[in-house]
């Protein structure tokens, strides 16, 4: 692990150069004796795939006292099993009506459209980074069979819940915005909800697999066409 300055109140750990499930749990079990050990200090605590922001309060603290504080609490690190975080299943209208993207996806990897959903479908994916937009949840890892690069030019608008795939990597857009995402279905879940508590259903760490819902389902849960 690397600890490096990122401002004149912050901190980055680097845990490791590549991301996994592994380093995910470890990162989550630092939060976590961060938190108990220097509660009072903190600002705000950034996960990423294979870092750790640590913004701290320059009132109460300097670089000094917090990067002893932060090396004491690494070294006393146990990892979490990479199984640990929640499992959170997610709701998914797989259609062409409301996935456009299914079909050229289908034929990338030479399958049915029923086997990109049923693929989709197979793995628990770990919620690695929170960003672009609050509530968009960055999910690894897509089965090879599936992943599909970004769109040569990204769409203006890509609705609300879109379950979409870029890469080796799906997510679930949380609001109406453009979007260079292969969409391959629609979720009825909020991603981000301001005036709930709290403000969206996944935090990083989290597990996440996906299930198939009819259209009727769909609607019936709030979703929208």
């Amino acid at each position: 692990m690397k600890i490096e300055i990122a401002g004149q109140n912050a901190f980055i750990v680097y845990f490791a150069e590549q991301t996994s499930a592994e380093v995910s749990a470890q990162i989550q079990a630092a939060v976590s004796n961060i938190h108990a050990s220097m509660q009072d200090w903190i600002v705000d605590l950034v996960p990423s795939y294979a870092s750790l922001l640590v913004i701290f309060d320059l009132d109460l603290s300097d670089h000094f006292a917090v990067k002893q504080k932060l090396r004491a609490a690494l070294h006393s690190l146990q990892s979490l099993d990479a199984s640990a975080g929640e499992l959170i299943t997610l709701p998914a209208y797989y259609s062409l009506e409301s996935g456009p993207d299914l079909e050229i996806i289908a034929q990338r990897g030479q399958i049915s459209i029923e086997n990109v959903i049923e693929i989709h479908q197979q793995r628990e994916y770990r919620v690695y980074a929170i960003g672009f937009a609050p509530g968009f949840a960055y999910l690894g890892e897509v089965d090879e069979r599936i992943a599909a690069p970004r769109l040569a030019t990204p769409r203006q608008k890509v609705p609300r819940g879109a379950v979409a795939i870029a890469d080796r990597q799906t997510a679930v857009y949380p609001a109406v915005s453009p979007g260079g995402w292969n969409l391959i279905g629609l979720c009825p879940t909020r991603m981000f909800d301001p005036d709930n508590n709290p403000t969206m259903p996944v935090k990083v760490g989290d597990r996440i697999r996906f299930q198939a819902v009819s259209r009727d389902e769909f609607l019936a849960q709030g979703g929208e066409l």
